[in-house]
């Protein structure tokens, strides 16, 4: 399918220039991320000729380069042109895929017109931007390709390049330097020393061989090497968002009048999410206090919902323990991640939990450990116990929509098993005889049950590749006298502490 890629060199710095007036691309120029131990994000040419490159430590980039003058990036302004950018993208095709600012691809199958009318249309809606600050001008480089790869290639070049169905995407992109592939430095030095620094020498090497040598990832760069892409574009994503504000010729000092307030904003924004057929995943909420002070919590919703009642009680919930320092002046709330209107209903839902109440219990954790603090463990398979555990943020949907395959087997047992708990791995004096730990701790203790050993073996091709060291672990259950029982390791003549059962 024919792809135009679109790419705006030197995006950040063309932000900048937008809204500093001072900025100057013409002069030598450093655009760092931040004041303090900030970094290099982009330079004009100028800054560039005189050795300033990104990446760079500002103290390194205003060292090579002492008369260039050092101006800092927005990130919020850069998202905010960026999205522009998109938006104006849209009257070109339906189809745009965000690959990072000031890079985007547009899926052209189905609309009418060629390579060149399509390359006009996209200069026209780029011409089209506008903001508060008046005309957005950005240098373009425009590319047509069978996919995104060749697109991406295409705007690389010089001119409006286009591959069309009668050129080869191999011999397009042939003379292109290995940097258009994400490949390591240290493997594309590996590739200049047999002499390979351009996509046509890639492409030549045998692929098979190739292939053994840098796996499946290598299938990858010698594929894209021969202009081959079968990767479809990812549209970007519609954030909906319902957003309402309420602002009174009076300030709320109490947490009766900003309940009273919020009640009534609630209300509005589960109209517009009712008109819109959306239920709510998430909640902004922003207080705007009268010494000019914003604070924003963030409510996260088990289930999503368009209730008036459980949406208000999850705000509720969240304001307990904030403390303001001044009276609110204003309120604005935002229903993000909005879902489809209707909820999946179960035939026996006695034993569902009830999603409200969650919510309502995670709003109170999230009040008192901070937004996003609460997680649930998640059990992971793998040879080492550290590791065989993930947390991830709490959501209902798991709950409600999967239950267990009922299993035909014995009657579950009277007694509880006992449950290991990790602990930091910690030394520990072992005493070793015939070949199991009988001693274990300081003073020690008699071991009078052992169990295992369980091997813990990983990475023993390590000592062929001459990556990273081998790991080979012995664990052990013990019960000592005192009736401790716990999981301790033996790795590389030390011994650890590893876990302690319940």
């Amino acid at each position: 399918m024919p792809i135009v890629g679109v790419w705006l060199p030197a995006f950040r710095l063309a932000v900048a220039r937008l809204t500093q007036s001072a900025v100057d691309l013409a002069t030598p120029l450093i655009l760092a991320d931040r004041i303090e131990r900030g970094r290099v994000v982009d330079c004009t040419l100028t800054a560039a000729e005189l050795g300033v490159r990104a990446g760079m430590t500002l103290v390194q980039a205003q060292a090579v380069a002492t008369e260039a003058r050092t101006v800092f990036d927005d990130p919020a302004a850069d998202a905010r042109v960026w999205s522009h950018v998109l938006d104006a993208l849209d009257a070109a095709s339906p189809i745009v895929e965000d690959d990072g600012l000031g890079r985007a691809f547009l899926d052209m199958h189905g609309i009418a017109g060629g390579p060149r009318k399509w390359i006009t249309t996209v200069r026209a809606a780029l011409a089209a931007l506008h903001d508060e600050h008046g005309a957005m001008e950005f240098p373009a480089r425009i590319g047509v390709g069978p996919n995104r790869f060749v697109a991406r290639a295409a705007t690389t070049r010089r001119n409006e390049r286009v591959c069309d169905a009668s050129d080869d995407p191999a011999a397009f992109v042939a003379p292109l330097p290995l940097a258009l592939l994400d490949i390591d430095e240290r493997v594309r030095e590996r590739l200049r020393l047999l002499g390979v620094t351009t996509l046509g020498e890639l492409a030549a090497l045998p692929h098979g061989p190739f292939v053994r040598r840098f796996g499946t990832q290598g299938a990858v760069w010698h594929a894209r090497a021969r202009g081959i892409d079968d990767e479809p574009l990812r549209p970007r994503a519609r954030a909906l968002r319902v957003d309402r504000t309420l602002y009174g010729e009076g300030e709320a000092s109490s947490e009766e009048q900003v309940l009273f307030a919020l009640r009534t904003l609630v209300g509005w924004v589960v109209d517009d999410l009712g008109a819109a057929g959306k239920r709510a995943g998430r909640l902004v909420l922003t207080l705007d206090c009268d010494d000019g002070e914003s604070h924003e919590l963030t409510v996260r919703v088990a289930q999503p919902t368009a209730v008036a009642s459980t949406l208000f009680e999850l705000l509720r919930a969240r304001l307990e323990g904030v403390t303001l320092g001044a009276a609110v002046a204003g309120l604005r709330l935002a229903a993000e991640e909005l879902a489809g209107g209707g909820v999946a209903l179960s035939l026996f839902s006695a034993s569902d939990p009830d999603p409200d109440a969650i919510g309502v219990v995670l709003a109170r954790l999230d009040a008192a450990l901070g937004t996003g603090k609460a997680m649930r463990a998640r059990i992971l398979d793998g040879p080492r116990i550290e590791r065989r555990f993930a947390f991830e943020p709490f959501t209902l949907e798991r709950i409600v929509t999967a239950r267990p395959e009922p299993v035909e087997g014995p009657a579950l047992p009277s007694a509880a098993t006992l449950q290991l708990r990790l602990v930091p791995a910690r030394p520990i004096d072992v005493r070793v005889l015939d070949g199991a730990p009988r001693f274990v701790g300081s003073p020690p203790q008699q071991a009078v049950e052992v169990a295992g050993p369980w091997r813990v073996e990983e990475s023993w091709w390590a000592t062929v590749t001459g990556e990273g060291a081998a790991l080979a672990r012995d664990e052990y259950d013990v019960c000592l006298e005192d009736g401790s029982l716990l999981r301790i390791a033996h790795e590389r003549d030390a011994w650890t502490v590893r876990g302690v059962y319940d």
